[in-house]
């Protein structure tokens, strides 16, 4: 590779300016694999170029034997890193490293101490391709200040702590020190903040910069890139919803700010039409130590889903309590009018339990479903399985009925069927029932529906209007809003009812 001087000159060398260079260097990989070594390095470190280029610098140089190795090697390791992952310069000040010494009895190695210093070089796109290393064999003097120290006898001499300016390389050594401490609190702060189930944001000056926010935070907001972008850029969306208003308000007055199951609207993904997300949120005001506001620290919770069970089951006390309510007065209407068709307390018992019975069954058919509705064919079923359901024939579609529509055709069909077991085809064994139902949608969805019996002694035109057909009607009518008809012809009674069934629930 050339490079051009001053003059235009493109007959430089960079690789021979580099092996000239007599401060030691070595080139490697982001992965710390070396590629390169100026002759500076290889005689500090006696070492040869085919001997470690291709090779980790951790391979190549292993710091000596015992257990002294991994502390050194955790020194280099997390400087090296923190220029890679950071892509600024880093600083070692003082490491201890044994090198390796050839003797005519094999290698020997010795303590040798080490200040470093590592560069990222960056691409154009802002990637580190390569970090490199700048190190300077300080033993000499760290030795003759350790010696110094421990002669028996003598102070540490005045003129020695000038030119090493004042015990340098031991400040060096407490410095480098507590910083490694305070990175490794910071990196385990920012590990908790990265876990919490919490969302956590730090916004910095009057604009509400995003200068950190974590993954909870990240999947809250539809993983939107955001760091280093404005409150009002990065999510415009909540401007209009007062939330950059009380960021202003924490910023300029310091007063923390709180809500509860606050309303957000915002896409949770990209494309994606905005959805209602409810929060459980604070903005906190960050200081400076001369306490100048700088920043504010947003966390909170999504409690959406706790919001939507609380109404959900809210609405579902309400329909309880509507449906209880609607029972109590069904049961006292089947009570009543019970009690005027049989005056015999016996018949009154029997005939009161079987259709507090079917009102039961229809209930149970419900509970399966939460109280969300019915099949139709489930609840002919369910009202017809006292009987020979062999000699009752269903033919129809599947039909989803909401739970109101459900109650009351239970109902209905309970008498139809405990009438024709009592009156009509099903008190013969040739009889049987045909209850046939289709759904038209021309205008609205009507249900039409015909109860058919067919075989049995017939059907005779009752003198007087007992309470089953009240019953019928009644519920048709009142309940479902449609109409039926009762034909007591020579072959069985046939019932047709016609039943809207998008119509709104007014019982």
């Amino acid at each position: 590779m050339k490079i051009l001087s001053r003059s235009g000159d493109p007959n430089v060398d960079l690789g021979q300016a580099f092996d000239a260079s007599p401060n030691p260097y070595v080139l490697m990989t982001p992965e710390f694999v070396i590629m390169g070594a100026n002759q500076a390095y290889l005689d500090v470190t006696n070492s040869v170029r085919d001997a470690i280029v291709g090779r980790s610098l951790f391979a190549a140089f292993n710091s000596g034997p015992g257990d002294e190795a991994p502390e050194n090697v955790r020194q280099v390791r997390a400087s090296l890193e923190k220029a890679r992952d950071t892509r600024q310069r880093d600083h070692l000040a003082v490491v201890r490293y044994s090198m390796a010494r050839p003797t005519d009895e094999g290698d020997v190695f010795e303590d040798r101490y080490w200040s470093a210093t590592h560069t990222p070089l960056l691409n154009e796109a802002g990637e580190v391709v390569m970090i490199l290393q700048h190190t300077t064999d300080i033993t000499e003097l760290e030795l003759l200040r350790q010696q110094t120290q421990a002669a028996a006898g003598m102070a540490p001499l005045k003129a020695l702590d000038a030119i090493v300016g004042g015990n340098i390389l031991e400040r060096a050594k407490q410095v480098q020190e507590d910083n490694r401490r305070l990175s490794v609190e910071r990196n385990r702060l920012v590990d908790m903040f990265m876990q919490a189930p919490g969302f956590v944001a730090v916004l910095s000056g009057p604009e509400h910069v995003f200068q950190f926010h974590n993954e909870a935070y990240r999947r809250l907001i539809g993983e939107r890139d955001i760091q280093g972008l404005p409150i009002a850029q990065a999510m415009p969306e909540v401007i209009a919803q007062g939330y950059v208003d009380m960021l202003d308000s924490v910023f300029q007055t310091g007063e923390p700010v709180h809500g509860n199951a606050s309303l957000f609207s915002f896409p949770r993904r990209s494309g994606a039409p905005p959805v209602d997300t409810y929060v459980d949120f604070s903005y906190h005001p960050i200081r400076e130590a001369d306490g100048r506001i700088v920043g504010v620290l947003v966390q909170g919770h999504d409690v959406t889903d706790a919001v939507v069970a609380a109404e959900r089951q809210k609405l579902m006390i309400d329909e309880l309590n509507h449906r209880v309510k609607n029972t109590l007065a069904t049961v006292q209407s089947i009570a009543m009018q019970t009690a005027r068709s049989n005056s015999d307390p016996k018949r009154f018992a029997e005939n009161f339990q079987a259709r507090l019975l079917a009102l039961s069954h229809t209930h149970d058919l419900l509970t399966r479903s939460h109280w969300e509705g019915a099949d139709l064919r489930s609840i002919l079923e369910h009202e017809t399985q006292a009987h020979d359901q062999h000699r009752i024939l269903l033919n129809g579609p599947s039909l989803a009925l909401d739970s109101a529509s459900a109650l009351s055709l239970g109902m209905v069909f309970h008498e139809l069927a405990t009438n024709a077991a009592k009156y009509g085809a099903l008190t013969s064994g040739e009889g049987r029932v045909l209850v046939d139902w289709s759904v038209s949608n021309q205008t609205a969805r009507t249900l039409h529906l015909t109860w058919r019996e067919e075989g049995g002694c017939g059907a005779v035109q009752p003198t007087h209007r007992g309470f089953g057909s009240r019953l019928i009607e009644r519920n048709v009518r009142h309940d479902l809003g449609g109409t039926v008809t009762l034909n007591y012809a020579p072959g069985g009674l046939i019932a047709a009812f016609t039943i809207p069934l998008d119509r709104e629930d007014t019982a």
